[in-house]
């Protein structure tokens, strides 16, 4: 069964992770995804090891883990357009695509031709979707932008992190590149609109996605709370700024977490914690009592929770409905029975290493699910059959580009 994007061709000119995050997505959902990149050197993440995919051998390839992350289902076309015959190309494969993709510096395409306005001439269809840190305008927008960067100046690390009052205070970064990935996100939903609009009007357009805009959008309630009182959220470590409790607990063998979403749930937790006449104390009786009495509260739970193990924790609050749950490290992740009865670990046929590992798309499709068509391809491995499948170009043509380093 075809995916649901199998009628549409993305030319992918983005680079690290954002950019091929939000294609991947495209070609997980069935698109045709045409990755461009630099012959002899291709993405930055080709080379940001260790670690590196290994070979039957063990030994490693040249395949960095990070870049097999955002590459799957795509073919790689080398294509080097600081030369006129590879803007050529270029021009000729977005004039044949329905999406492109890029991430350079604001105008920074303009100077070979490869602009929005310059392949709407050539494409009036065509959905270009730019992916920078600060977008098209605006002060900063000749400003480079990176996921750590974003995350401190866009506000997220000003609330990760231990709180003033504990050791070890401090902001602290996210452990991805969150902001990257939840611009890959918005940037797939903004050309999926872009798509669905192209069908009633026939036209394509520019879509300007900025990792500032996206942090600062997903600030959700924290941003909320400031905009509805002034007062700038402060560090809580792990535990909530909304609902009480909610955060980690030590154990006997380790620490696990505890959800408790409203007084009903508290109630249970209470009840099996051996401690009724919590739920019943007007300090903490309702979650807005326990977010006020945070302080008094915490530390009764800390003192009951060490005497039980974490299974043992779990076990019995899953049993009455209080929703809570393990720290897993990614060992414990992809054997979690849940984990692996979803199949979110797959194995694709790899040229260099036999098989590669990949993480399962969430993407659940009933009619059109997601198909694992490609492993993450090897430099310039679809070049020639790309350039003459799509444009048409013979051998002889094609072994003139390669002479001249074009490809």
């Amino acid at each position: 069964m075809a995916g649901a994007l199998s009628h549409i061709r993305v030319l992918d000119l983005s680079r690290v992770l954002a950019g091929p995050w939000s294609g991947q997505i495209l070609a997980d959902l069935g698109a045709e995804v045409i990755k461009v990149e630099r012959p002899g050197a291709g993405d930055d993440t080709r080379a940001w090891g260790p670690p590196f995919l290994k070979g039957a051998d063990g030994r490693d390839t040249s395949e960095a883990a990070y870049f097999l992350s955002a590459n799957r289902n795509k073919q790689s076309v080398t294509i080097d357009f600081t030369k006129p015959e590879g803007q050529a190309l270029v021009r000729e494969l977005a004039s044949r695509s329905d999406i492109l993709i890029e991430n350079f510096k604001v105008g920074g395409l303009a100077a070979y031709g490869l602009d929005y306005e310059s392949l709407k001439a050539l494409n009036p269809r065509l959905i270009y979707c730019s992916i920078t840190g600060f977008g098209q305008f605006g002060p900063y927008a000749k400003r480079a932008g990176y996921d750590f960067m974003i995350q401190g100046l866009g506000g997220l690390m000003s609330i990760t992190g231990r709180s003033d009052q504990e050791e070890g205070a401090g902001p602290v970064k996210v452990g991805v590149a969150l902001t990257d990935i939840l611009t890959g996100l918005y940037s797939s939903v903004a050309m999926l609109a872009a798509l669905a609009s192209r069908e009633l009007t026939g036209k394509g357009q520019h879509i300007d996605m900025a990792l500032l805009d996206v942090q600062v959008a997903c600030l959700a309630n924290q941003a909320m709370n400031y905009l509805t009182t002034g007062n700038p959220p402060r560090r809580l470590g792990n535990a909530h700024p909304n609902i009480v409790p909610y955060q980690d607990f030590p154990t006997a063998d380790g620490d696990f977490i505890l959800t408790v979403g409203n007084d009903g749930q508290f109630r249970k937790f209470c009840e099996v914690a051996g401690h009724r006449e919590w739920a019943d104390d007007p300090r903490f009786s309702t979650n807005k009592a326990r977010v006020a009495h945070r302080a008094e509260l915490i530390p009764l739970i800390r003192q009951a929770t060490v005497f039980k193990t974490t299974a043992e924790w779990v076990a019995a609050l899953e049993a009455v409905g209080v929703p809570c749950g393990p720290i897993n490290d990614l060992a414990a992740v992809f054997a979690d029975p849940q984990v692996q009865a979803r199949g979110l670990r797959v194995e694709l046929e790899h040229a260099l290493a036999g098989v590669v590992p990949q993480v399962a798309s969430p993407l659940r499709l009933s009619e059109t699910p997601v198909e694992y068509r490609l492993p993450p391809p090897l430099l310039g491995e679809h070049t020639d059959q790309v350039l003459a499948r799509v444009l048409g170009l013979t051998e002889e043509r094609i072994a003139q580009l390669h002479r001249e380093q074009v490809i």
